[in-house]
């Protein structure tokens, strides 16, 4: 089978494509032949040694997909061979076909192409642990997503408002704030061009935000922290800016709020059931229209390299996924 290889930690030019035997389903898991694997802002820092996982190698970027069940090892009843599933692995999903523990598996409803739904477990899934499990977001309350056009910004833009919140969507561009409009968000702050506290401030009224999705970090931090409304809270997802702020005690003092951190990866090994019943979830209102999964490429799998310099690039507004 066609793989692409990172063989050592540098940037997506150092990737290969290589041919690798078929994997064989041992006890507990499946096959999968896969149609589409996702890529994340994360497979970046994994190739270049900059996560926190450090896989050995060989190892394929990719950390979920979906795909046609292709053979089952023993002990494994829950799925048949050529049913359409979705999963998420960590890496390793730019192949043609991968062998995973079948409880990571979740069917495919009918209707939904297998793009969209490779796309639907790190974002989404990050994004609706964040809202509903972490933060207990309630319907009429404020929710402020910052980075709003990126993967899992785009997807808690889209959460909120199924949640029934109020959204506020906050990026670098009026490109941007208008795509984010165009899935649900009802108001934007161009953080480029005005101060986001003040803006945050004006539109959060005198009750302020209740809750601050934040998988950015960075400067912007701080000042939307200030907007935050009594006992409001700040999801911390991630530091895409690239610095880990780092806020004034006295601010969640004065506020009574709270500042909580989400880490989706490690959940979802504590508590596998909760994710699968969340991934069936978002797989089901994607099929029904309810959620979009935007994907704004595909790629060719010798591609996966020109993906990934898309995604550093900041270019892409959604999901970019690569097809075996």
């Amino acid at each position: 089978m066609k793989a692409i290889l990172c063989t050592r930690f540098g940037a997506p030019d150092d990737l290969e494509l290589a041919d690798l035997p078929d994997p064989v389903a041992g006890p507990g898991e499946a096959v999968i032949k896969v149609e589409a694997a996702a890529l994340n802002f994360f497979d970046l820092l994994l190739i270049a040694g900059k996560y926190q996982f450090k896989p050995e190698f060989p190892f394929s970027p990719g950390a979920e997909f979906a795909g046609v069940v292709e053979s089952l090892g023993a002990g494994v009843s829950t799925f048949a061979l050529d049913d359409r599933v979705a999963g998420y692995i960590r890496w390793g999903a730019a192949r043609e076909r991968v062998a995973v523990a079948a409880d990571r598996l979740v069917k495919v409803p009918a209707g939904l192409g297998m793009e969209r739904a490779s796309g639907v477990g790190v974002t989404y899934g990050t994004s609706y642990y964040a809202l509903k499990d972490r933060a207990g977001l309630r319907p009429g309350e404020t929710l402020v997503v910052l980075g709003a056009s990126g993967g899992v910004g785009l997807a808690a833009v889209e959460i909120g408002k199924l949640l029934g919140a109020r959204v506020i969507a906050c990026a670098s561009s009026d490109e941007k704030l208008a795509f984010a409009r165009q899935h649900g968000a009802d108001e934007t702050v161009n953080y480029a061009e005005s101060d986001l506290r003040e803006a945050l401030k004006r539109l959060g009224g005198n009750h302020g935000v209740d809750v601050i999705y934040d998988p950015v970090g960075g400067p912007e931090a701080e000042k939307a922290l200030r907007a935050m409304a009594w006992e409001g809270r700040y999801l911390v997802i991630g530091f895409a800016a690239g610095e880990i702020p780092k806020f004034p005690l006295n601010l969640l003092l004065l506020k009574s709020c709270d500042v909580r951190g989400v880490f989706w990866g490690a959940w979802i090994d504590r508590e596998p059931a909760a994710h699968r019943a969340n991934t069936a979830d978002l797989l089901r209102w994607c099929a029904e229209g309810r959620l979009t999964a935007h994907v704004q490429a595909s790629y060719p799998l010798e591609e996966t390299a020109t993906a990934l310099k898309a995604i550093a690039e900041r270019k892409v507004m959604g999901k970019l996924v690569v097809r075996p």
